[in-house]
């Protein structure tokens, strides 16, 4: 996760968009963007942020 935004709530911003954007799922963004999801959702999740598969974001 070197490339991406250090700060939770910058990170939250970019995944976030990117989700809407991009990509129809965290997977497929994982996939694409070669991210580790499990180092993602620990980042995101050690703030406070889950994903929500149901609407593609993290809340």
């Amino acid at each position: 996760m070197e490339n991406l935004p250090q700060d939770p709530y910058i990170l939250l911003s970019y995944v976030n968009t990117r989700l809407r954007d991009d990509y129809p799922s965290l997977d497929a963004m994982c996939d694409d963007l070669a991210i580790d999801r499990p180092a993602l959702e620990r980042s995101l999740g050690a703030a406070g942020f889950e994903y929500m598969p149901e609407i593609n974001q993290f809340r």
